[in-house]
């Protein structure tokens, strides 16, 4: 079974749609599921005034699937990230259907997909707002503390149990070395944030807590590669995903048997990036870093 993951779409549902074309062309296999880690913007009509101003250069495509124009060919299924269409997803704490085939999974717990137990948290973590009660997204700021998670939604991910895979928006902290991508980009004056404060602590508690078999994440829009080995033997292999705008860094896709992954790659091309049994490491996502504008957050 193939299930592919993408990285934060920005409302560009055309352009996933046709990596996944092309995946099945160069697999000669049907992808069964599309994960994504967030920021997939579902507004209903292109010109939402609630877009943040520096996203509404991006496409704003799934208006199209909203007004019953397109159907997604697969099925679609996503967190949410610091850039949404909150008041919509405010009314589905715990998921649903926005339109065929596009599935919100919620603020925090575990879903069964195409075979696979996934766990997934929502939104990101602001200090000042963890320990405060979520407020109806409903104004400019209301909308912005949507895409914050709250302790509460961290322990109802921390008690699930038996996770395959955990999407986050957010990458944990602690998985980004010296060596990283997001270190050498940080290295060359493009983003100022120190390798080792990338991610969040909360995050990296409920990676602890579940020890799935893979993590995936998004929302710094760097490629990145990382496995956590704990007592016992056992590993996490964690996936950072770029944005949907290469899908060399921004689509992987997974070769399952049951909900084991045999094999995995990255982008389009269907060529084989990772084998069960071999590392998962900064090499996995060397030559994949690009230029990163701030403003792209």
């Amino acid at each position: 079974m193939l299930v592919a993951a993408v990285g934060d779409v920005h409302g560009r549902f055309f352009r996933v749609e046709e990596w996944i074309d092309t995946l099945e062309q160069s697999r000669g296999e049907r992808v069964a599921a599309v994960l994504s880690v967030g920021d997939v913007e579902t507004f209903s009509t292109a010109d939402d005034h609630r877009r943040k101003a520096t996203k509404r250069t991006m496409p704003a495509e799934f208006a199209a699937y909203a007004r019953g124009e397109r159907t997604m060919a697969r099925p679609f299924y996503f967190v949410g990230g610091n850039n949404e269409s909150f008041e919509e997803l405010d009314a589905l704490p715990n998921g649903g259907e926005l339109v065929p085939h596009v599935t919100y999974l919620g603020r925090a717990g575990v879903r069964d997909v195409a075979g696979l137990r996934v766990a997934f948290l929502s939104g990101i973590f602001a200090p000042t707002r963890f320990h405060r009660p979520r407020l109806p997204a409903s104004s400019a700021e209301t909308n912005k503390q949507a895409g914050y998670f709250r302790r509460e939604d961290v322990d109802v991910a921390c008690a699930v149990a038996g996770a395959d895979m955990l999407l986050l928006h957010e990458w944990p902290r602690g998985i980004a070395g010296p060596e990283s991508a997001v270190a050498v980009v940080g290295a060359r004056g493009i983003r100022r944030s120190h390798w080792t404060q990338m991610g969040n602590p909360h995050a990296a508690v409920l990676v602890t807590r579940l020890r799935p078999a893979w993590v995936l994440c998004g929302h710094i829009h760097v490629p990145h590669a990382a496995t956590l080995r704990w007592d016992g033997g056992a590993e996490t292999k964690v996936v950072c995903l770029d944005q949907a705008t290469r899908s060399d860094g921004g689509l992987v896709w997974f070769d399952l048997d049951g909900s084991s992954v045999r094999q995995m790659g990255w982008g389009t091309s269907g060529e084989v990036s990772w084998t069960a049994g071999e590392p998962w490491d900064e090499r996995q996502s060397a030559g994949r870093i690009r230029v990163v504008n701030r403003g792209e957050y």
